[in-house]
């Protein structure tokens, strides 16, 4: 770090990634990110890493910022990979910067908080959501920016949207961007806007286990890591609004496209010899939730996300969803790839 100033900065930093990693309502497995700039250098978060993990791991890596910058107005498609632009001297590890770090330069302040806030999430993929955040964060700068790919594409959009004086971006199918000076200010700022947002959840039956284990039979299926997973299957518009698609990028990445609803009398080998794959969620009306044998913790995560988004959109609201183009380029992106080898290495 330039100064101690800066050292004490990103001491706060890494404890304030290590609380949002551990509120499965801002952000899910190693969804989100954090920085900090300093000086000409910018740290942020690692990509495949937990921001639960912040304070027991190094998941920080130095990116210089302004070639990537420059990159990035230059459309290079250079600046869709960032570890190119990260200083190995000051990355002993040899992780790579976060997919969004083109995201975190554009911003101007020094901190930025890029969280997948279920409140942001379940708004973000209404199709009235510019009007209904425009209501609620009246008096608070922010702007709207439509789905774009993480990456470059999305660091186009925000430059196409940003104006002075913008501290809050809700990203379309996506969630939450919040900057601020210091690090105090950006956690301050990343309540308020979620208390502004946030909505109650439906409430949902309670899972039955054992109608669960029976429709498992010797499949290898298991019960989800969380019981608030259960609540997408338990609910009639909840399950209606994900069997319907792909509402934002974290669910392609780890549990595929869409979601797979049992039909009537199936068991879980019925279902899988109907699709002719094992997807890595089923969900059983009435009853709940079932993930694949070998699903990883990050799968278990986004599960549960799946349930707490759903159950907080306006079940009356028309929903955008990621379209069969926009599912395929993140299933099929090098740095989405990767990710998911560190997730599954655990």
């Amino acid at each position: 770090m330039a100064t101690q100033a800066d050292a004490q900065e990103l001491a706060a930093l890494r404890a304030l990634s290590a609380r949002i990693g551990g509120n499965p309502h801002l952000t899910q497995a190693a969804g989100g990110n954090t920085s900090l700039k300093a000086g000409d250098t910018l740290w942020i978060k690692a990509s495949g890493t937990w921001l639960k993990d912040a304070l027991s791991e190094d998941i920080m890596v130095p990116v210089a910022m302004v070639p990537l910058i420059e990159a990035v107005e230059r459309r290079d498609p250079a600046a869709d990979k960032p570890q190119a632009f990260a200083i190995d001297a000051l990355n002993p590890r040899g992780l790579r910067p976060s997919i969004e770090t083109t995201v975190h330069a554009l911003m101007p302040r020094r901190v930025v908080l890029h969280v997948h806030c279920v409140d942001t999430i379940s708004l973000a993929v209404q199709a009235d959501c510019e009007s209904e955040v425009a209501r609620r964060l009246e008096g608070i700068a922010w702007a709207y920016v439509p789905y774009r790919r993480p990456g470059l594409p999305l660091a186009q959009g925000i430059a196409e949207r940003l104006r002075p004086g913008i501290d809050v971006l809700i990203l379309g199918n996506h969630g939450l961007v919040v900057a601020a000076e210091t690090v105090a200010e950006a956690e301050h700022l990343l309540h308020r806007v979620r208390s502004l947002l946030a909505r109650p959840a439906r409430a949902a039956a309670e899972p039955d286990a054992a109608a669960l284990t029976a429709l498992a039979g010797d499949s290898g299926y298991r019960l989800p890591a969380e019981v608030e997973a259960h609540a997408v299957a338990l609910d009639a518009a909840s399950r209606r609004m994900a069997e319907a698609g792909s509402l934002y990028p974290d669910h392609v990445i780890f549990l595929g496209q869409g979601s797979v609803v049992a039909r009537p009398g199936e068991q879980v080998d019925d279902v899988t010899a109907r699709l002719g794959v094992s997807p890595a969620a089923i969900l059983f009306p009435g009853a709940g939730v079932l993930m694949r044998g070998d699903a990883s913790s990050g799968a278990d995560a986004m599960q549960r996300c799946l349930a707490d988004v759903t159950a907080r959109i306006d079940i009356s609201a028309r929903l955008n969803y990621l379209t069969a183009a926009e599912n395929d380029e993140l299933i099929n992106w090098d740095a989405e790839q990767y990710r998911q080898k560190l997730n599954a290495a655990g």
